[in-house]
């Protein structure tokens, strides 16, 4: 390490926190006229493809604790965006489907989340934005278990 380069500067969480901050607020600033954030954006997609799952199934799939799920679908359930009801199978399981409004909502932000995608891929290159994501979905296999109790 040279005298010019901090640990901060070699420090992998801090750059991949720096990129995504910057790139979530890209697509939060997009999405705003439809009262929607990125990561809400996101999960209406997933549930609009993957019909009723549990609370942590969702969770898992985004990558997050599920207390954090949990809490980030409060105001999704509210605007009437998602329900969340005990599973049949599992009382103690909660099921995440989205309603009409939801499927409405997500649909109407299509646009303006194809447009951010469009426009960071013009900036940044299709190629390179696919190899990104590659690299970032090789993070998730690294053997981590952050949630682990």
């Amino acid at each position: 390490m040279t005298a010019a380069m901090s640990r901060a500067d070699l420090c992998n969480n801090l750059a991949l926190r720096k990129a995504s901050r910057y790139l979530g607020a890209t697509y939060d600033r997009a999405l705003a006229p439809l009262g929607l954030r990125a990561t809400q954006f996101s999960t209406l997609q997933l549930l609009s493809v993957h019909e009723g799952m549990t609370i942590t199934r969702l969770a898992d799939m985004i990558a997050m604790d599920r207390t954090t799920m949990a809490s980030n679908l409060k105001p999704l359930e509210r605007e009437g965006l998602v329900t969340i009801e005990p599973s049949a199978t599992d009382r103690r399981a909660r099921i995440v489907t989205i309603t009409p409004g939801g499927v409405a909502r997500m649909k109407a932000a299509l646009p303006l989340w194809e447009s951010a995608q469009a426009e960071f891929e013009k900036k940044f290159g299709a190629e390179d934005a696919a190899r990104m994501r590659a690299f970032l979905e090789a993070v998730l296999d690294t053997g981590f278990d952050p949630w682990a109790e």
